[in-house]
């Protein structure tokens, strides 16, 4: 690969952390999120405070966590909580700016699924991790970024279940939400960038990382995605963004294995 070169992953994964604002206060899932979150810390926005559910505030790992127990988060933030405490006084009480979550499935709502893929609750095809703190992220942060790779699998028309509440179709056929926050108001995928439309709460895609075709993104989607008037391009990665990117990755490898590094 080349300097110039990056994967749809480090695209990814970089818009992510573009959406971070020094200060900002942010409630992380473990992965892909955290990676962004990590990678905003350690390039434009050094004072975002990183919170994970664990009750570990103003985290700062060397290397990417491989659970929310793990260590290197509490070694490193700037004190540590009950979880009932992370929760009620922080989530509850208003005071994170945003929730960076990742997701097996997601529908049209922003919807999620983290709990099992294919057949029953009882009976599944796949079980997946669950809900975790999820849910209480997706209804109570101010607002919400999602971060998960883009296919049918994941896009789906219905979901095989709802772990987290997002935005539901109403008779109207407008949406509407239980949230207490502006729930997910963006969506990024290795494909694209896209935005919950105010009125109707509906994810719109509303840009194209360099080089995907609209078509390609459609094809990506399990129901008839709406695009909005202007489509815009995201920035490609600068050298900067993918030379802090992979050597956070390259320390976590050597820390945990290759497996645990997010790549």
């Amino acid at each position: 690969m080349s300097e110039a070169a990056y994967t749809p992953q480090e695209i990814m994964t970089i818009a992510a952390a573009r959406r971070l604002k020094n200060g900002t206060v942010c409630f992380v899932g473990i992965g892909l999120p955290s990676a962004a979150a990590n990678l905003a810390r350690i390039t434009h926005a050094p004072g975002v405070v990183l919170i994970y559910e664990s009750g570990t505030i103003g985290a700062k790992p060397d290397v990417l966590p491989l659970s929310i127990g793990d260590g290197e988060l509490a070694e490193t933030a700037d004190t540590v909580v009950s979880v009932p405490e992370i929760f009620r006084y922080w989530l509850q009480g208003g005071r994170v700016d945003v929730g960076f979550l990742g997701a097996a499935q997601i529908d049209k709502f922003a919807q999620l699924n983290t709990t099992f893929i294919g057949g029953t609750y009882e009976s599944p095809r796949v079980r997946l991790p669950g809900a975790g703190g999820a849910p209480e992220i997706a209804t109570s942060a101010k607002e919400v970024t999602l971060i998960l790779k883009q296919s049918k699998r994941t896009f789906v028309e219905k979901l095989d279940f709802v772990t987290s509440a997002g935005f539901v179709d109403a008779p109207s056929g407008n949406g509407k939400t239980a949230a207490r926050g502006r729930g997910a108001t963006t969506v990024i995928t290795d494909l694209g960038i896209l935005a919950s439309d105010p009125e109707t709460r509906e994810i719109v895609l509303t840009a194209l990382h360099p080089g995907v075709r609209l078509e390609q993104v459609r094809e990506a989607t399990g129901w008839n995605l709406r695009v909005a008037p202007t489509v815009e391009t995201t920035a490609a990665p600068t050298k900067d963004e993918l030379a802090a990117l992979r050597d956070l990755h390259a320390r976590t490898a050597a820390a945990h294995g290759s497996e645990a590094s997010g790549e």
